[in-house]
């Protein structure tokens, strides 16, 4: 009963702050702010990549800027230093800075955050520390927010097939060992391959972490991509941070297709079909709410997965170009994931086994 509580606060708590993300634009919202005492209240301290990378940072920055300006709070980003070359001892270096300059709440985007954070948040006892796309800690000053990247993964794969493409790929990030982009990925399979076997039709994926290692655009990538297209791909799931440039680019020399990432990346080229989100913007500021409202031990130390059933996950209905399969298709189907009566399998984890699974419709090429 306490977590099933726990859950159902989660999900009005998310839910009002969607609402309000809903009447403001966060890309209005200054980057930088200056404040009298030069303490800035909220931090962020970015994944690799870029801050405005249009995907995972600026989504999980745009939360903090939501949440600070809804209450009259300075905030501030750090980037670690040498970019995507940046090691612990750099990722710590920027929460070290963030902590003396005055945050009492510092939010870490990017599972690569583990062993820089577990140092300040041991040596920071008083500050907080969101870890978005992470897990428990041991650290009750530590919040490890998650998502359940497979169930939007999932709807993304069975829309793109349900469209009619039929030759499909998957170019993700952190080289294979990102558990959020892994959930992704294996959604996006299962979800093609369900599509497929309804639909009585044979669906071929090519499948990659090659040249997504720091999550960036890169010309090695964009050649990959365009021979994927230029030998048949249709689409491609552009799952990994600012590699949506180069997989855009490829994309649009090819007359070719893209779906998005983590956040509705429509807006960024004519491309893109869809995109398979999560709600990093209401995560972050739902997370930083429990501080100011006092409730910080439920979610310290506490493996927090947010998901369909907090409307964390989805498709952005309004934006999307799909054509052959309806909004009404799409909530019916959102809707069995909610109620159980659809399940979608993330136990294939530990060594990014997609390979090794045998799916009736749907053939992996892993390259």
């Amino acid at each position: 009963m306490k977590k099933f509580l726990a859950m159902l606060l989660a999900m009005v708590m998310v839910l009002s702050c969607a609402a309000y993300a809903e009447t403001v634009n966060p890309d209005d919202i200054p980057d930088t702010v200056t404040a009298e005492d030069g303490k800035y209240e909220i931090a962020f301290v970015t994944d690799v990549g870029q801050l405005k990378d249009k995907s995972f940072n600026q989504g999980t920055w745009n939360g903090v800027k939501l949440y600070a300006t809804q209450n009259g709070l300075t905030y501030k980003y750090y980037q670690p230093a040498n970019g995507n070359e940046a090691t612990d001892d750099d990722r710590y270096d920027a929460m070290k800075a963030a902590c003396e300059g005055g945050a009492k709440v510092v939010v870490c985007a990017g599972f690569m955050q583990e062993t820089a954070l577990k140092k300040a948040a041991a040596e920071f006892t008083d500050v907080m520390f969101v870890f978005i796309d992470g897990y428990p800690l041991g650290l009750a000053n530590v919040a490890p927010i998650a998502f359940a990247e497979e169930q939007s993964g999932y709807l993304a794969g069975y829309a793109v097939v349900k469209e009619g493409f039929t030759k499909l790929g998957f170019s993700g990030g952190g080289g294979g060992t990102n558990p959020a982009c892994i959930r992704y990925g294996y959604g996006f399979a299962q979800g093609a391959n369900a599509a497929a076997a309804e639909m009585g039709v044979n669906v071929e994926l090519k499948y990659s972490w090659q040249y997504g290692a720091s999550f960036s655009a890169s010309a090695e990538l964009q050649t990959m991509i365009n021979g994927w297209y230029e030998t048949g791909t249709e689409i491609v799931f552009a799952c990994g941070g600012s590699m949506f440039q180069s997989i855009v680019a490829a994309a649009s020399t090819n007359d070719a297709y893209v779906v998005g990432v983590d956040v509705d990346q429509s807006y960024e080229s004519e491309t893109v079909v869809t995109s398979a989100l999560k709600g990093l913007a209401s995560a972050t500021t739902w997370a930083i709410g429990k501080f100011y409202a006092g409730e910080w031990a439920s979610i310290g130390d506490v493996a927090t997965s947010l998901g369909a059933n907090n409307d964390s996950v989805g498709l952005p209905t309004d934006t999307w170009s799909l054509e052959s399969w309806t909004v009404d298709e799409y909530n019916a189907l959102l809707a069995s994931i909610k109620d159980g009566t659809l399940t979608v399998d993330n136990t294939v984890l530990a060594d990014d086994g997609v390979a090794k699974v045998e799916f009736s419709n749907l053939k992996v090429i892993y390259e």
